[in-house]
């Protein structure tokens, strides 16, 4: 067989991330398709991978994409004919600690929103299920009867099997040398057997697709890791229906393997691995032993299986595998470069992840956009720094670790940190602020006072920052505080046809006088939510747009994907040219006032306007906006006067009683007034109109926008079925985060997107989507009998479709 020199769509690399992506693709009829592999199939990665089968994951959007492994591997064997080696033996996973035990318990919660069998067992129970454990040293664990194991070999082949009994044609001992974009469009790729023209190109090289992709100027910040594993020799005990053993605490997994135990390891400190220290361009990698840096998870797994104490060790296996910075694969549409597609970075997890991740790219690519919410592993999330080597050599170093550690909420990366720093750093660190990271930025997260530590204590309740986040929030409602948002993304637009492009973008009216500021959303063909901005009209031609740092990247992708070519619009990321003080709280007009000779009443300067002021020496960009719920401005100053414009802002409200703020302030405040976050409370699959944002939508503005069409259906069909509903706990002492169990009548009818606890309002507080096929109407929501299950515990909760703090909104037009 020769390879062809046109294909519809081609796939670079044959582990199962390229394997699952053609058997997918072909499911869908898009048969014309060939991959290629550089060596044999599953060479790279796949080959050593341990084959766990794990269908939850901590949120519920990364379960959806996981537990479809299941489904797909007990089905293929008998679809294509080829031996996957896929059994339901199940997942035992102990938990040596209380917060262990509580993280468990909320992940048993969430089995229930998809109707997996999860139990929450005892020590002994768990004895029994798993004879050769010490239970002495567990608190608990829990048993998930439907997960498993499989052969990554086997179920990689037999996906190729299923692709290629549609037509799929592959090509191994195929290296690729050289990608070229073609003006036409199409993809040409060099290969040992000759070039190849493609309309769609999918690279799912593993550790290898950051350099190929680099070729093309697609940034894909992966980074190599040794994974180590070790097999027993036969043991008596070790007995085929053993369950798949996860001890996080210990830092290990343990699986049964032909009569004997594979102990593999997610060590606190993996050893990341640059390129140039692979042996070339081999197939099926092996590294060298190192006994030193498995003691630790070995120790660990002997004090939960004493057994191994006595046991001979057969195979010491170390592999190569690629993770990415933030513990997320990379998947979907490359930036700047239609119908190339990236499929990489598994962080271990290629076997779990790889059915739904092809499944997802396949129906991407088919329909033009993703089926479901895939921002959070969208490739187009990355800012250009994270390809930085270094950044990745440290970064990984704390990833690998990562997978077993807590996942404790707020969580901070403490590897690779003071990449990008706000001019006003050094004002926040001698006011004592304990820094967060976010896409690189230090951020003050919160205060301590003066002289006491800023060192992090994180808890599944009440972390040690909680007094002191209290202390903001009580400032920003009673005085003002002062936060540091010069993270947020700033992109100008700007052409004679900037106005038209945004209209045609926007959901809502951009076309608005010079000085108004428009909240408004950039949404798909389904209706969901892709972006959540603001939009500062500066002049005619020219609009500021104001998004999130953490999604900035994504927005900017977003943009740039709609600008025609011969359009007269343009895109520039000045991000780092203005630093952003938000100053808010009843007292911000009286501070502001001080030190600006500008007219700052409701007349003069009204909400959601904007204005070029003299503050200080300086003459910034005042928003008068707010994200916690007070009268405020947003003020986008010149980074090269910040510093002054900032000390004279805290001098003048050093009588008014302003407090700096954090991140953490920033969040309670917001859930008390319900304003959403991306991510968190939007996404791709939830509408404005769910969301309970119609306000921001103009249905009739002429043009129409993009998502119109599925927004007029929605509205036409009359009461929505699905909606964000806010809630308040009865009960003064849980604390929510997000992920929690949403009980309607003791029916689950939805989970908790995002959550905080209400020092205002003195009790946890939240967001939902709520789902009811007979309609979410007021009288449904003030109706029921409301519960928010917290690891696996039910408490009582008041429900409402207005926020419980300012419901009317007067504050911030004080």
């Amino acid at each position: 067989m020769s390879l062809p020199s046109h294909v519809q769509t081609l796939i670079v690399g044959g582990g199962v991330a390229g394997a699952s992506a053609a058997y997918h693709l072909a499911k869908l009829g898009r048969t014309d398709t060939v991959l290629l592999e550089r060596n044999q199939l599953t060479s790279g990665t796949t080959w050593h991978a341990a084959g766990l089968i794990m269908q939850l994951r901590s949120t519920h959007a990364l379960t959806e994409l996981a537990r479809y492994n299941v489904e797909l591997y007990s089905s293929l064997e008998a679809e294509t004919g080829q031996a996957t080696g896929f059994k339901q033996n199940g997942t035992l996973g102990v938990c040596r600690t209380k917060d262990r035990l509580f993280e468990t318990q909320r992940v048993a919660s969430i089995a229930k929103s998809f109707d997996i069998e999860a139990h929450m067992i005892s020590p002994v129970e768990a004895k029994e299920i798993y004879p050769a454990i010490d239970e002495s040293i567990i608190e608990g664990a829990i048993y998930i009867p439907k997960d498993g194991q499989t052969n990554p070999v086997d179920s990689t082949m037999s996906l190729i099997a299923g692709a290629r009994q549609q037509g799929v044609k592959v090509f191994e001992n195929t290296p690729v040398g050289k990608l070229q974009r073609l003006a036409s469009g199409e993809y040409l790729v060099e290969t040992s057997q000759g070039e190849v023209q493609c309309e769609t190109l999918i690279l799912a090289c593993g550790l290898w697709t950051r350099d190929l992709a680099a070729q093309l100027g697609v940034r894909v910040p992966l980074y190599a890791c040794e994974h180590f594993y070790v097999v027993t020799e036969q043991m008596d005990a070790v007995t085929p229906n053993l369950p798949v053993l996860r001890d996080t605490d210990g830092h290990v997994y343990v699986k049964e393997d032909a009569g004997k135990w594979l102990v593999g390891a997610f060590e606190p400190t993996g050893k990341p691995l640059r390129m140039d220290q692979l042996p070339g361009d081999s197939a099926f990698i092996e590294l060298a032993e190192d006994w030193e840096h498995f003691a630790l998870p070995y120790s660990k797994a002997m004090q939960i299986l004493p057994g191994l104490e006595n046991a001979g060790i057969a195979t010491f296996l170390n592999g190569p595998e690629s993770f990415t910075p933030d513990l997320l694969f990379a998947l979907g549409e490359a930036p700047g470069l239609p119908n190339c597609f990236i499929s990489a970075g598994y962080n271990s997890e290629g076997i779990e992840f790889g059915p739904g991740a092809g499944r997802a790219l396949a129906e991407w690519i088919v329909e033009g956009e993703p089926t479901l919410d895939l921002s959070n592993v969208d490739v187009a999330r990355y800012h250009p720094f994270q390809v930085n080597k270094k950044y990745l050599h440290e970064r990984t170093a704390e990833i690998l670790g990562l997978h077993y550690k807590p996942h404790w909420p707020h969580f901070q990366p403490e590897t690779s940190r003071n990449v990008r720093k706000s001019v006003l750093h050094d004002r926040w660190a001698a006011l004592n602020a304990s820094f967060g990271e976010g896409m690189g930025w230090e951020r003050p997260m919160w205060f301590a006072p003066a002289g006491a530590s800023t060192e992090n204590h994180y808890s599944h309740t009440r972390p040690n920052w909680f007094e002191h986040t209290a202390r903001e929030c009580r400032a920003a409602r009673e005085a003002a505080i002062l936060l540091d948002q010069s993270s947020f993304g700033k992109h100008l637009v700007q052409g004679r046809e900037a106005a038209k492009f945004l209209q045609r973008l926007c959901a809502g009216n951009v076309d608005v006088p010079v000085g108004k500021l428009v909240y408004t959303h950039m949404l798909n063909n389904r209706g969901g939510i892709e972006t959540d901005i603001t939009v500062n009209r500066l002049a005619e031609e020219q609009f500021l747009i104001i998004s999130s740092a953490t999604i900035h990247p994504r927005d900017k992708a977003w943009i740039e994907r709609h600008i025609g070519g011969d359009q007269n619009v343009t895109l520039s990321d000045v991000t780092s040219g203005y630093t952003v003080l938000s100053l808010q709280g009843p007292r911000s007009r009286d501070i502001l006032s001080q030190v600006s000779d500008a007219g700052l009443s409701n007349e003069e300067f009204p909400f959601a306007t904007s204005q070029e002021i003299d503050l200080g020496y300086a003459r910034v960009i005042a928003n008068r906006l707010t994200y916690v719920g007070e009268l405020g401005w947003e003020l986008h100053i010149p980074a090269e006067f910040a510093q002054d414009v900032c000390d004279a802002v805290i001098g003048a409200g050093a009588d008014a009683g302003l407090k700096p703020a954090g991140y953490h302030a920033l969040e309670h405040l917001r859930s008390e007034r319900a304003y959403r976050e991306y991510e968190l409370d939007l996404t791709p699959e939830d509408t404005p109109l769910e969301a309970g944002l119609g306000f921001t939508v103009k249905l009739d503005k002429p043009g129409g926008f993009i998502g119109r069409d599925a927004l007029m259906r929605q509205k036409e069909a009359g009461p929505l079925t699905k909606r964000l509903v806010m809630f308040k706990l009865r009960d003064p002492e849980p604390v929510l985060f997000h992920e929690e169990i949403i009980r309607r009548d003791g029916d689950i009818v939805g989970y908790i997107s995002s959550g905080a606890y209400g020092f205002t309002l003195g009790a946890s507080v939240g967001m939902g989507y709520v789902n009811h096929a007979g309609g979410i109407t007021k009288d449904f929501v003030e109706s029921g009998d409301w519960e928010i299950e917290i690891a696996c515990e039910r408490h009582p909760a008041v429900a409402s479709l207005r926020a419980f703090y300012d419901p009317t909104g007067g504050r911030v037009k004080m």
